[in-house]
């Protein structure tokens, strides 16, 4: 499995959803950084599953155990690692999933991949579960742009049809980060965030699932960070974000909405702003090609609806050679969208950071 990731900042990823542990092993984060243990938790909680009506019953502490890579609260220079152990599971809930794969879920590709071998509890290895050492990295290298004055946050800008507002993709600040709005959901506008929170407990009730988009800005970038082709700022973070069970698309600054435009509308006209250039507009993202460009880098990530829902399916069986309809009963989210947000800006922090090494 391909569970490595990185140029400068290695990461490996490590365990499965019902095994003993997940875990991440690091290599290249800078000695001496002290950590703020408290405030990596406090975003680990954002991700961890049975802590709000909205997500599975599945209840993880998420707590992390550090192996090694770090002495008290500070880096030592050491490859870190990092263990999450798991402890809520019920194995016997996915033995079915072997035979009978879901609908919309990796069990069948991941059967014939590994030869009917792979562990199909929790979804394995292709679990979400596996973005919790996701965002253990992800949220170090959050903190170490942070003490450089660039800051990552993402919002829900839709879940079922309703929609938040966008941030504004010139003027952005930390203030705008600051009043974003957590509970029950992660948006701008609280009047929005109770609508999509009704759409998902409906969704919940009728024994469906909801999907949505996740919006991602990344502001303190300076111009210049990336590179063309292959290794373009654009690369890295979409190569980190496809990494997350359920995203199937991603587009930068006005993504799809610009090919319905003219290039006298789509391009962003050059200006000087307090001695430095800037843009009047940001239709760009922040990137051109797949370098930064001082201006905010704004993202956006669709998320599929969860494939394990109670409504009945059709499916077949591996073993028997028939098709079969399929209940699917457990635990599982009615929407993937509301834990995926920190996921989600733990890889633009990593990606970024990786990409600022680069540059230096």
């Amino acid at each position: 499995m391909s569970s490595t990731w990185g140029r400068n900042i290695k990461i490996s990823i490590f365990g499965q959803s019902h095994s003993a542990a997940v875990g991440v092993v690091i290599d290249g984060l800078p000695a001496g950084f002290k950590v703020d243990l408290p405030a990596l938790m406090t975003f680990l909680r954002r991700r961890s599953p049975g802590r709000s009506r909205l997500s599975t019953p599945r209840r993880e502490t998420d707590e992390v155990e550090f192996v090694s890579g770090i002495v008290g609260d500070t880096l030592c220079g050491a490859p870190l690692c990092a263990i999450i152990k798991n402890a809520d599971v019920r194995r016997g809930d996915y033995t079915e999933f072997a035979d009978l794969p879901r609908p919309g879920h990796a069990d069948y590709t991941a059967a014939v991949k590994f030869g009917g071998h792979q562990d199909p509890s929790g979804g394995g290895h292709f679990s979400g579960r596996l973005t919790a050492p996701l965002c253990v990295a992800g949220g170090i290298c959050a903190q170490i742009l942070a003490a450089h004055n660039i800051h990552v946050a993402a919002h829900i800008e839709k879940i079922a049809g309703v929609t938040d507002k966008r941030f504004d993709p010139v003027m952005l600040s930390v203030n705008d980060f600051l009043s974003l709005t957590h509970e029950p959901l992660t948006v701008i506008d609280p009047v929005a965030g109770e609508a999509m929170a009704g759409a998902i407990e409906t969704a919940r009730a009728e024994g469906d699932s909801v999907g949505g988009v996740v919006e991602c800005a990344v502001i303190g970038l300076e111009a210049g960070v990336g590179s063309p082709m292959f290794e373009g700022m654009e690369n890295k973070i979409a190569s980190l974000v496809f990494g997350i069970p359920a995203v199937k698309g991603i587009e930068f600054g006005n993504g799809f909405e610009s090919a319905a435009l003219c290039g006298s509308e789509n391009n962003d006209p050059f200006i000087f702003s307090d001695g430095d250039v800037k843009t009047k507009t940001n239709n760009h993202g922040g990137i051109l090609g797949g370098i930064t460009s001082g201006m905010p880098l704004i993202f956006r990530v669709a998320i599929k609806p969860t494939a394990s829902i109670a409504k009945p399916q059709q499916t077949v069986s591996l073993s028997g050679r028939r098709e079969k309809d399929l209940r699917i009963t457990g635990r599982h989210d009615p929407c993937i969208v509301p834990r995926a947000v920190p996921v989600i800006e733990a890889a633009a922090a990593l990606a970024v950071y990786d990409s600022i090494l680069t540059k230096h």
